[in-house]
């Protein structure tokens, strides 16, 4: 075998018919024989955050008591295989979701506004919209300068909400969780193929169904990239093989359910409505967008993700569980039994979906681990109690291991209504961005670290 000090370059594309297929961390970009071969491939943090609307039915989330010694709720139990990269934190909220005086109802909307931003938001129905920079945003304006994208914005709910969503707030609030501003809120996608698009169309067109047409001739991406895809793996070793052809099985995985989604989308559905190319279940598509986040973080697309399982006060119909009513509805259950039932099948089929992500996160090699050990991970809603409209004491988890500075396995309670903004310094600090404030923050907060 012939060693040269050559290596492929990290930020390496290749380019097809109206495509760009972007990488993944592979040991032929480090120089052989360096100094730097030596030693694991670095990998970067990424920062990625997953809200669930509505609340939770809290007796069935939180754990009775703190420590390592906790014992995982119903809600949990989904999460059990990720126990010891995971913390549950409590005591935490969002002081600034609370009703300021005469402002009256309107909690759902303030509670997405402020989850990412510790900010309270301005109550109106116009244009004049004022929340805060949320921390997301923050990040990616940071880490932007490594990556292609600055971060992903993506949602299961689309954008077609307007006017007023909730006594007297823009439906703004509620369509988003990112702002790059406090009066521009970030837009979410809801769409795979848009999403795959941003992240493999051809960066030179601006016409998206002109790049779709141009696909449908071509084939598909792996198709268009075929010939640089085999001129390169004869250069790879038996490990980066091995990576490349996973990392290339996922992307005609995720090509061909795309094409099924939009396929299906052109059948009659009685009553149910869908934008073309969304898959028909909840779990489908939440699968589906995990999907492509962990190929953003695989290919270091970005750094940044937010991905909104649902807007609040959304009247979703979970009817794969067999439920029949509103899900805003039910989380205003009034202490009614059957209700409660019900709502804690949605809350258990979100950590279901959750844990889905963490399982591909886990099994995606990186660098010297996984993309779960270089992570950091926040699960968690905007309200706790959803029935009472609650913002303290809010459902909160992080998972993953921040590139070795963040040790799970247990239950953290912190002292009521420490703001949920001082978890966000804290994570701010394990990425290398320095700010002494962030919304409504007062300190960091302590988490053990590995």
């Amino acid at each position: 075998m012939i060693i040269t000090h050559k290596a492929l370059p990290r930020r390496t594309f290749l380019r097809g018919v109206g495509a760009a297929l972007a990488l993944p961390v592979l040991d032929a970009m480090v120089p052989a024989l360096s100094a730097a071969s030596k030693l694991s491939v670095s990998s970067p943090t990424r920062l990625s955050f997953v809200y669930v609307p509505n609340g939770m039915i809290m007796d069935k989330w939180m754990p009775a008591i703190p420590g390592a010694a906790y014992e995982l709720t119903p809600v949990l139990q989904p999460l059990a295989p990720f126990r010891d990269r995971m913390l549950v934190l409590s005591g935490l909220a969002h002081n600034n979701g609370v009703a300021w005086e005469g402002e009256g109802a309107g909690d759902h909307s303030r509670s997405s506004a402020v989850w990412l931003t510790g900010t309270h938001p301005k109550k109106t129905e116009g244009a004049d919209l004022r929340a805060g920079i949320s921390i997301d945003q923050v990040a990616a304006q940071e880490l932007r300068k490594h990556t292609q994208l600055a971060s992903l914005e993506m949602a299961l709910d689309d954008n077609s909400m307007v006017g007023t969503c909730g006594s007297g707030y823009s439906c703004a609030y509620t369509n988003t969780l990112c702002w790059s501003s406090p009066s521009t809120p970030v837009p979410m996608e809801n769409k795979p193929r848009a999403v795959f698009e941003r992240l493999f169309g051809d960066l030179d067109s601006t016409d998206p169904e002109a790049r779709r047409d141009q696909m449908r001739q071509e084939g598909s991406l792996l198709d268009s990239v075929a010939q640089e895809v085999a001129r390169l793996v004869r250069g790879l070793g038996a490990k980066d093989r091995a990576k490349l052809t996973e990392y290339l099985d996922s992307i005609r995985d995720i090509e061909r359910r795309i094409q099924i989604a939009e396929k299906q989308s052109d059948r009659e559905l009685p009553s149910v409505e869908r934008p073309v190319g969304i898959p028909s279940t909840f779990t489908d598509h939440a699968k589906l967008m995990m999907d492509l986040q962990v190929l953003a973080f695989q290919t270091d697309m970005t750094r940044v993700t937010t991905f909104m399982m649902g807007r609040e006060s959304t009247t979703r119909v979970y009817q794969e569980l067999g439920i029949r009513e509103g899900y805003h509805p039910l989380s205003h259950h009034q202490n009614n039994a059957a209700k409660i039932e019900q709502v804690t099948k949605i809350d258990i089929l979100h950590t279901q979906v959750f844990a889905y992500f963490l399982e591909k996160m886990q099994s995606t090699p990186d660098g010297d681990g996984s993309l779960l050990d270089h992570s950091m991970i926040v699960y968690g809603s905007g309200l706790s109690d959803g029935n009472l409209h609650e913002h303290h004491d809010l459902p909160v988890l992080l998972v993953g291991g921040g590139s070795g500075q963040i040790q799970g396995g247990s239950h953290l309670k912190y002292p009521r209504d420490t703001p949920m903004a001082n978890l966000f310094l804290t994570l701010l600090d394990k990425l290398g961005i320095q700010r002494e404030r962030f919304g409504d923050s007062t300190g960091r907060l302590a988490l053990p670290g590995a």
